[in-house]
């Protein structure tokens, strides 16, 4: 006889909460807890008890649940409902590939405009990314301040557009938590390049910046590629359809 079934991640995080949120709210809480790395990659998502922890219809929560999927965040599948978003491990290196081009773009702006206030915010980032590393060996802090760093340098672009899509990149790695996945060790290796991101972006030298920026992406690049892949963190590669 097998024993009782554990309550969901999903489910217990929405536990205890006031009844009778609106759409908006519904998705906001949705995206924080698939972002924040709760509830894992290919996690179920059971819209009935969704519904009845905000104390709604099935209505608002479905339409939230389309909000996410819109934001690659949720899979919905016929038959199969819904669930937070896989991603194959080639997928996931390509949104890798994106992130960077999007981030070099940002960052060529960044150093033209920032003001002594980007200064000061870059610098109180890495020194929480310093105290992250120094106090947290399972990687959830440091992929936390990793990429409050990150935005620090970026920001400064001003750029509304280009800030969203990185955002909608950045996102839909986010539920992987790869990061996490790292050895103290390689995450060392990666925060060696932050100090000299900071500094070149400091000097104002986009040259330097963007050098070390290409360095830090082709290393990261490199320890994304070999995640392991039998532990169930990417979907599986779908064969190719034989031609007929």
């Amino acid at each position: 006889m097998s024993g009782p079934r554990r309550r969901s991640a999903l489910l217990a995080r929405l536990a205890d909460r006031e009844a009778g949120s609106v759409r908006s709210a519904i998705v906001d809480e949705l995206r924080t807890i698939i972002l924040y790395g709760e509830v894992p990659p290919g996690s179920a998502i059971p819209v009935d008890a969704v519904a009845a922890a905000f104390g709604v219809s099935r209505i608002p929560v479905r339409e939230a649940l389309m909000t996410l999927i819109g934001e690659g965040l949720v899979d919905h599948r016929t038959n199969g409902g819904y669930r937070v978003a896989m991603m194959t491990a080639r997928e996931f290196g390509e949104i890798y590939l994106v992130r960077e081009a999007l981030e070099s773009a940002a960052l060529r702006v960044a150093v033209a405009g920032a003001t002594g206030e980007d200064d000061r915010l870059a610098r109180a980032a890495l020194r929480a990314l310093d105290a992250a590393i120094e106090a947290d060996d399972s990687g959830a802090a440091y992929h936390r301040e990793s990429r409050r760093f990150h935005l620090a340098l970026i920001v400064p672009c001003r750029m509304r557009r280009l800030l969203h899509m990185l955002e909608s990149a950045w996102n839909m790695t986010e539920p992987l938590r790869p990061m996490s996945h790292l050895t103290a060790g390689d995450r060392e290796l990666l925060h060696s390049d932050h100090a000299g991101m900071l500094a070149a972006f400091l000097r104002r030298d986009a040259e330097a910046l963007a050098h070390v920026c290409a360095r830090h992406h082709h290393r990261l690049q490199g320890f994304i590629a070999a995640l392991p892949r039998h532990i169930g963190l990417f979907a599986e590669e779908t064969p190719p359809r034989p031609q007929t």
